[in-house]
């Protein structure tokens, strides 16, 4: 894990983050990401079809596959809205546009926090200089400001290899909570709030190209609580100012490190959670096969409980499997929690296999793998436990 404390930078971009008024309970909640020049750009976003009207104005602004700013306001999600709630979203964008002195259309806004209240585009506007003249090389101000039930900041950060040596990427995130993928549309989508962000010179187009193949490994397979958000958006720049150039497959390899590690902390970070595990089923003929048991798996309430209370409850793991849809012989399933073996042959292994297993669902992250036959393929869900906290946080969220 990368220290979300230590200083994190990369050529070519500058980062603010300041208080504007807009959360209730006060703090950094106004946030920007600057390119000294044009950057190449690429998203992915929510395909829930109640989507904010940021979402929707970033999403038309980056087809054009450049960009010079990201605005995020947390404290407000500008969700269900309405033409008000467009408006405001243009008008803080103008406003951060003029400040920063390029036009209004290389400015991608993002919002999160309550959904239903139109966005106060005039604190926006009254803070946008003072934003500006914030912006600085290191991007902890901007990683706290757009943060809403995080318990901390996510920040990583690894090298990207290029035809003249190593380049950076560094990944920022938010998200907690409303994090869940929508699998089977084979379209751009994401779970969260996600900057990722190169010196590397690479197109547009395999940005994001990169950007699509890594979010289906990492982001979208990844859970909490099962509710894909109206605000969801990761987007992708380039500032291009390392010499040497990335490859679409070097940018992807360092983007399934970089954004992998971010889905495990927004996992781990899940309100009210204790523990991130990665569910994999291995041992069937297809990797659609395997990744449908693991989602079952993964977003099953019995299990996440069972998380919870450390329960290696391997009946519930195999009867979620079992409804998934995919076919297998239950008779030749097992099941791991880390490295200890608590069912073989669909049966348990006994009060001393689970004690094991007991003790390993008290650290902070592990692994149960699933493995249902002899097939080739596999695949791994990240997801977490759930618990009382969840409640708590949620049921006052807007009170």
């Amino acid at each position: 894990m990368t220290d979300p404390l230590s200083p994190h930078s990369v050529p070519g971009f500058r980062f603010a983050g300041i208080s504007a008024g807009i959360k209730k309970r006060g703090g950094l909640d106004l946030a920007l990401i600057s390119c000294d020049a044009d950057a190449a750009a690429a998203g992915v976003f929510t395909q829930n079809i109640v989507r904010a009207a940021p979402v929707e104005l970033a999403h038309q602004r980056v087809q054009a596959g450049v960009a010079r700013a990201v605005v995020v306001n947390s404290g407000n999600a500008n969700a269900c809205t309405g033409a008000p709630g467009t408006q405001a979203a243009l008008d803080s964008s103008a406003a951060v546009a003029a400040a920063l002195g390029v036009a209004p259309d290389l400015v991608l806004p993002c919002s999160t926090g309550v959904i239903g209240q139109v966005l106060p585009a005039d604190r926006i506007a009254n803070h946008a200089d003072a934003l500006v003249a914030a912006l600085g090389a290191d991007a902890a101000d901007f990683a706290r400001a757009i943060m809403t039930t995080d318990r901390f900041p996510k920040v990583v950060q690894c090298p990207v290899e290029t035809s003249t040596g190593e380049a950076t990427l560094l990944g920022i995130a938010k998200g907690a909570g409303m994090i869940h993928p929508d699998l089977d549309t084979g379209l751009p989508q994401a779970t969260m709030l996600a900057y990722l962000l190169t010196d590397a010179r690479v197109n547009a187009a395999d940005l994001r190209g990169a950007l699509l193949g890594a979010s289906q490994v990492t982001f979208n397979a990844c859970t909490v609580d099962g509710d894909t958000s109206t605000n969801d958006t990761v987007l992708a720049l380039a500032s291009g100012v390392h010499a040497g150039i990335a490859t679409q497959a070097s940018l992807r390899r360092a983007m399934e490190q970089v954004c992998g590690e971010l889905a495990r902390l927004m996992v781990r970070d899940g309100e009210g959670a204790d523990h991130s595990v990665a569910i994999t089923v291995s041992g069937l003929s297809s990797s659609e096969d395997a990744r449908r048991a693991a989602y079952t798996v993964a977003t099953s309430l019995l299990v996440k409980t069972a998380l919870t209370g450390k329960d290696p409850n391997w009946g519930r793991l195999l009867a979620a499997a079992g409804r998934s849809g995919v076919r297998f012989d239950p008779n030749q399933a097992s099941i791991h929690v880390g490295d200890v073996l608590i069912c073989q042959h669909g049966m348990g292994l006994g009060a001393d296999a689970e004690a094991r297993a007991t003790a390993i669902m008290k650290t902070e992250s592990y692994g149960i793998t699933l493995s249902l036959g002899s097939g080739p393929h596999a695949f791994t869900y990240t997801t977490c436990d759930l618990g009382h906290g969840y409640v708590d946080v949620n049921a006052g969220y807007r009170t």
